[in-house]
């Protein structure tokens, strides 16, 4: 065999690992329409690039930028990740990626109420990524205010912020009950857990498409908790996702029409 045809064997070779093994991909760099293990593979890797201090940072560049330009994002974004505001948080970093790779939606507290169930529902059914990470975090702020209201400190805050907390006091009072002998700031790392929780309830609860594409199998949805300390992201048992929607599949709450005119 000649070099010339060795070396063409090789560069396909290349360009095939490149492509089809998530674990190879430059910072994100998805392969064509990645199956939804094959985004929650892509996330792991480059969260596991960035705890160990090797981040590639691809997809940063100019060249990147004048991309996004031309480009419709839906041929890009691999992941939708829900997570707080806390500028401790910065999604695209702690996952590696870079610009069209992920589409993020934040909100303090990383909760879901309205706005946030139609960002991300814009997500999965029009930008068409495979995967909805909902991504909470240590030390989270919103979620100690409100374990410390629950427990007996009287808060006055900003007029919007209440409103904006709310759907946090069904996770703290969950922890109470799950954790009576947790008192003050050890109640909070269960209520940032069960608040995490609440998120996906919610959103179960609101959202019929988000049930349909989880449900058939189009959409892998997981849980998660990102720590501050260490920069990793720490994955929440699946079967409880799984319990969640569901429970939301026979609560006799939940949203039935998944359609809305445009008004």
């Amino acid at each position: 065999m000649s070099l010339r045809v060795t070396s063409r064997l090789l560069v396909a070779g290349l360009l095939c690992l490149i492509f089809i093994s998530p674990s190879l991909a430059e910072a994100g760099k998805a392969v064509a329409d990645p199956t939804p293990q094959q985004a929650w593979e892509m996330l792991k890797a480059g969260n596991e690039r960035f705890v160990a201090g090797k981040p590639l940072r691809g997809h940063q560049d100019a060249a990147r930028i004048q991309l996004a330009h031309i480009s419709n994002q839906a041929d890009h974004a691999f992941a939708t990740v829900l997570s707080c505001s806390d500028s401790r948080v910065p999604v695209e970093i702690i996952f590696d990626s870079g610009i069209m790779n992920l589409f993020v939606v934040r909100v303090a507290g990383n909760v879901v109420r309205t706005d946030e169930a139609g960002s991300i529902e814009y997500g999965l059914a029009h930008v068409h990524t495979p995967i909805l990470v909902v991504l909470g975090h240590t030390n989270c702020g919103a979620v100690s205010a409100v374990s410390s209201q629950v427990q007996g400190n009287n808060l006055v805050l900003e007029r919007n912020i209440p409103p904006l907390l709310a759907p946090i006091f069904p996770a703290v009072r969950t922890s109470m009950h799950d954790h009576p002998k947790a008192k003050g700031a050890a109640l909070v790392p269960f209520a940032i857990e069960q608040n995490v929780w609440q998120a996906v309830r919610d959103l179960f609860l609101m959202s019929p498409v988000t049930r349909e594409l989880a449900a058939g199998n189009k959409v892998l949805v997981k849980a998660a908790i990102y720590d501050l300390a260490s920069g990793q992201v720490n994955w929440l048992p699946q079967d409880k996702v799984t319990a969640l929607l569901q429970a939301a599949e026979k609560n006799p709450k939940r949203v039935i029409k998944a359609m809305a005119p445009l008004k």
